[in-house]
């Protein structure tokens, strides 16, 4: 049978093989074939890294040939929901490791820590450490804060930082991670601390988006700058 000029792009593509001179795409249509094959290639093994390339090309020439495919259309969803099966376990078990992974580096980061000399463990595990002392008034969970922070992982991965924006943020203490809720209650105005927050009292199993993974101990320099006591508060 002979092979389509997408298929033969693909192939190309995708398997180790001498690199295609631009002189021996001649025509338009050639090239745009060969740039369809980078393309579509690129995206296929990012989800197939052993692709069968020779059933690959039987299934496009299967189309363009108008010819009747091997597989029909329920088991062509069958073999996909299958697929699409085993990709979602493979997920979760990477997922399920890397949680215990950071879970067990976590652990020992915070046994390390614990043992320096100014830090202080509080029965739920939070880990603190009195950077500058201040003489303002401690926030209660109910009250608003302002502070400048700068949040790391224990690799000193920085992921977040109101220093890098210039700009000190303000927001409810009780809406905030529990390991905040917590550390900043201990804290007085116009101090800062170094707190090691373990999983359980940051984002657990579930982590924040791309930034901070499953079970992920989290390490914040944090500044108050301003407590602003709840209306309630405020009246008595």
């Amino acid at each position: 049978m002979k092979k389509s000029m997408l298929a033969i792009a693909l192939g190309g593509a995708l398997i180790a093989a001498p690199v295609v001179q631009a002189e021996t795409l001649e025509t338009e249509q050639q090239k745009l074939s060969y740039s369809l094959g980078l393309i579509l290639g690129e995206r296929l093994q990012a989800d197939v890294d052993d692709l069968d390339i020779e059933a690959f090309t039987q299934g496009v020439e299967a189309i363009y040939n108008e010819e009747t495919p091997l597989l029909n259309q329920e088991q062509m969803a069958e073999v996909m929901q299958a697929f699409q099966a085993q990709k979602m376990e493979e997920q979760r078990q990477a997922t399920a490791k890397l949680a215990q992974d950071n879970l067990d580096k976590g652990k020992a980061y915070q046994d390390d820590n614990a043992k320096r000399d100014g830090v202080q463990v509080t029965d739920s595990g939070l880990q603190y450490e009195v950077l500058e002392a201040g003489e303002g008034a401690s926030p209660e969970a109910s009250d608003t804060v302002k502070v400048h922070y700068r949040g790391e992982l224990i690799d000193g991965t920085q992921f977040d930082s109101s220093y890098a924006r210039n700009e000190p943020v303000s927001f409810p203490l009780d809406g905030v991670i529990p390991g905040w809720t917590e550390g900043l209650q201990l804290m007085k105005e116009g101090g800062k601390s170094r707190l090691v927050i373990p999983a359980e009292l940051a984002y657990g199993p579930g982590g924040m988006g791309n930034a901070i993974g499953p079970n992920e101990t989290l390490v914040f320099e944090v500044e108050l700058l301003e407590v602003n006591p709840s209306d309630e508060a405020a009246a008595e």
